[in-house]
């Protein structure tokens, strides 16, 4: 992204979409005293969340008996409840659908590709599906001290090793294929991506004519296999994002808020959750909705307004798609692709009628 001079002013930047991610798949009961357990319990999470500020919902589904659920019955019972619940919320289902492991020893593993691609098929439709890009190692826990996990069921040897080995499967044959279905269904694809390398797979997945549509991403840093803590490269996957594009910062345990401050500062747009933390100051618990609402006084702090669920609509762009790659190119602010004999740095295109 291009910054000009003027470009940390807050008057100038997109007011702040909160994501709030308060389904915590990788965590059992008691793991965090916020943990919705029944349907009534879930939709609840929500209403908090957004009545805190939050204007996004990463969802996720739990099963009464703590784990996480990988019925479609359930996500479409629960998508049909939020609709009434928070109707001007952005409803963003985790494109996981669940990857905590049945029990201490098990594998945690992100579901097939057939299942997953069952996600465009929920009713009533989500509006966004998280997607990631390429397969890549995800040890949550990499970057985890010791009393971030104390006392939760993650300390537990075998649960720790699962994530600890934990791998997204997510090569050409999964993306191509869920981008189309997700583009049939009108949901919007989310990117969650875990380094530069993936952000330029993107590029050409858009480059190539593979996706006509708006650049909503997250940056993951939550390390093991993602981008790590460190504010150098924040700054220079913000600066590679295109100018046209909607970016997220995404960090783990008591990161979050630095990062996302950095985030907020910069333009950006923040995701907190028990999903992603469960802390304040070291030893002290923070609950979703108390994240939200810490996003929203460090906003308020710098003069950068919060937006309300229209507003998030709108700088999502949802409902927008394109018709073809050179639209999508001008759409996000990206030069065109060289054309033939085509030589040097490529410009955007400008009107030149009129002009001698």
């Amino acid at each position: 992204m291009h910054f000009h001079d003027d470009s940390l002013y807050p008057e100038n930047q997109q007011k702040l979409v909160i994501q709030a991610a308060p389904y915590g798949p990788e965590w059992l009961p008691g793991d965090a005293d916020d943990l919705p357990m029944t349907m009534d319990e879930h939709v609840q999470a929500a209403v908090d969340c957004y009545n805190a500020g939050a204007t996004v919902l990463h969802i996720h589904v739990r099963e009464l008996d703590g784990h996480g659920s990988k019925r479609l019955s359930m996500f479409n019972e629960l998508m049909g409840r939020l609709r009434e619940a928070v109707p001007d919320m952005v409803l963003q289902i985790g494109g996981s659908i669940s990857f905590a492991p049945e029990d201490e020893g098990g594998d945690a593993q992100w579901l097939s590709y057939d299942t997953r691609h069952m996600l465009a098929e929920v009713s009533p439709a989500p509006d966004q599906v998280t997607i990631a890009i390429n397969t890549n190692q995800m040890n949550i826990v990499e970057i985890f001290d010791d009393a971030d996990i104390e006392g939760t069921s993650i300390a537990k040897p075998g649960y720790y090793k699962a994530y600890r080995d934990m791998v997204v499967e997510a090569g050409p044959e999964f993306y191509l294929e869920h981008l189309k279905r997700l583009r049939a269904n009108g949901i919007q694809p989310h990117f969650q991506l875990a380094n530069l390398s993936q952000l330029e797979t993107v590029e050409r997945l858009i480059r190539k004519g593979e996706y006509h549509g708006p650049l909503v991403l997250n940056y993951v840093a939550i390390g093991g296999g993602f981008a790590g803590r460190h504010p150098a490269d924040l700054v220079e996957f913000i600066r590679r994002v295109p100018d046209g594009a909607v970016l997220t910062i995404e960090a783990s345990m008591r990161a979050v808020a630095p990062m996302n401050a950095v985030g907020i500062a910069l333009g950006a747009h923040v995701r907190v959750g028990n999903e992603d933390n469960l802390w304040s100051r070291k030893g002290e618990r923070m609950s979703s909705v108390q994240q939200v609402e810490q996003m929203v006084r460090i906003a308020d702090a710098v003069g950068r307004e919060v937006a309300s669920g229209p507003e998030a609509r709108e700088i999502y762009r949802l409902g927008e798609w394109y018709e073809g790659t050179d639209e999508t190119l001008a759409q996000l602010g990206m030069v065109p692709n060289r054309r033939p004999g085509q030589r040097g740095s490529m410009l955007r295109p400008v009107a030149t009628e009129g002009k001698n």
